[in-house]
């Protein structure tokens, strides 16, 4: 199938890398429809090839409106999501299930409702963004470390239980990026950010630097261009990273111990 006949849809594209892949693709002679639930926002960017549709991936009810209204679906991106900073000491039952409503559950609710368009064309992508931090642990960020370890579990079994029916699914592990995400997609807990807070020491250590290091990331165009190369490639492996935190740090996450990296990580951050 040629590229100017596929059609792409993309959760989260109001910024960050949903927009920087949906303008990318569109550019490229996809038809993709990118799905936010601030669709007008996307209003400026909207031409032949990108149609900003209403998606609320925590809403059922919206994501079948979506995806009836769009009809065939050759690939599909999870790309929407956020960040809870917060310690389980003090997180609230509200934020911990919020985290994984849109991180893992969204998801799924995706897939359900796109597996069966591609399975009756026995064909389609679907690619997972997840994060570097699907694989490797940071304080703070225990909800959002576990919700990507959950899509990295997703995938790996969606690509077994898909594969008869000439479904790739593949996923995205990227690190800091320099996008909204710091600003509009980091969710903080108030307990936990307060001057009275037993992690005060650690939230002042920590959160600055991790803030920091997203705000001078990397440019979103390589996820991206990773997104088409899924697309066009059919021996693309199961995941890749993008961008230098995760290329600097999957890879010692696989050749060391799981006590000397936790060593080489309480250095890095000073914890």
């Amino acid at each position: 199938m040629e590229k100017e006949e596929r059609t792409v849809l993309i959760t989260g594209c109001s910024s960050g890398m949903g927009r920087a892949a949906a303008r990318y693709l569109a550019e490229a002679g996809y038809r993709v429809y990118a799905g936010s639930r601030t669709p007008d926002m996307l209003q400026e960017d909207a031409s032949a090839n990108l149609i900003p549709i209403a998606l609320d991936i925590t809403d059922p009810q919206s994501i079948e409106a979506a995806v009836t209204q769009i009809g065939r679906i050759d690939v599909l991106v999870n790309n929407a999501g956020y960040g809870l900073v917060s310690t389980v000491e003090e997180v609230s039952e509200k934020e911990m299930y919020a985290q994984f409503e849109v991180n893992v559950f969204g998801v799924m609710r995706m897939c359900k409702a796109v597996i069966p368009k591609m399975r009756q064309s026995q064909s389609g992508v679907i690619i997972n963004i997840s994060s570097f931090l699907g694989k490797i642990g940071l304080p703070l960020l225990t909800f959002y470390n576990a919700s990507k370890y959950a899509v990295e579990g997703i995938t790996d079994s969606l690509r077994y239980e898909l594969s008869g029916f000439g479904i790739r699914v593949h996923s995205i592990m990227p690190g800091f990026f320099d996008t909204n995400f710091a600003r509009d997609n980091l969710v903080t807990n108030a307990t936990t950010f307060s001057e009275t807070s037993p992690y005060a020491s650690l939230v002042s250590t920590l959160a600055p630097t991790i803030v920091e290091q997203i705000n001078h990331g990397n440019d979103t165009a390589e996820v991206a261009a990773l997104i088409r190369e899924i697309i066009e490639d059919r021996e693309f492996p199961a995941r890749c990273t993008a961008g230098e935190k995760a290329k600097k740090f999957i890879p010692m996450k696989r050749e060391l111990s799981d006590e000397d990296f936790e060593r080489r990580v309480r250095a890095y951050y000073d914890l």
